[in-house]
């Protein structure tokens, strides 16, 4: 996937028609059953191309440039997504989905083609175990002056060799 995040439950996305940029949060309605950046597995569900309809939290992005009604306003955004582009196909989840991209884009029938685009993948990093394990001490104590990163770490490797 070269470097391309993948899209989880609560990703943003925006539409290049908004007139003033808004942003609405991506739901995962089309399975409960992969996670990605979720160590607990409970919140962030990986978005497929089959994530189409009204599949966001507001389902709308503002007032839509193209939807004047005649007095120098325009219509309210209904964000309907009717297809996903962009997508990495070379996985298939249970719902018969491919995975969405940081890179995909949706269309919309009033907006066309690849209108609405994403601004974060909705992942986050989430640091366990092993990272603590392999942090280098000296940073840490730059970045955490407070934390004893050695005493950390020695505990961690003493809590490993126990359960071997």
């Amino acid at each position: 996937m070269s470097e391309k995040h993948v899209l989880v439950q609560g990703a943003t996305v925006k539409c290049k028609f908004s007139v003033e940029p808004k942003l609405d949060k991506l739901k995962v309605k089309t399975h409960s059953k992969h996670y990605a950046n979720d160590k607990d597995a409970e919140k962030k569900l990986i978005a497929t191309d089959k994530e189409i309809g009204q599949t966001l939290e507001k389902n709308t992005f503002g007032k839509c440039k193209m939807q004047p009604n005649g007095s120098g306003d325009y219509l309210p955004c209904q964000a309907t997504i009717t297809k996903w582009s962009g997508f990495y196909d070379k996985v298939t989840l249970s719902n018969k989905g491919k995975i969405l991209l940081e890179s995909s884009k949706g269309t919309c029938p009033v907006g066309g083609p690849d209108c609405i685009t994403v601004d974060k993948h909705g992942q986050k990093a989430e640091p366990g175990k092993q990272n603590a394990k392999e942090a280098k001490p000296q940073v840490n104590n730059q970045i955490n002056p407070l934390a004893n990163t050695k005493s950390l770490k020695k505990s961690l490797e003493e809590s490993d060799s126990i359960c071997k």
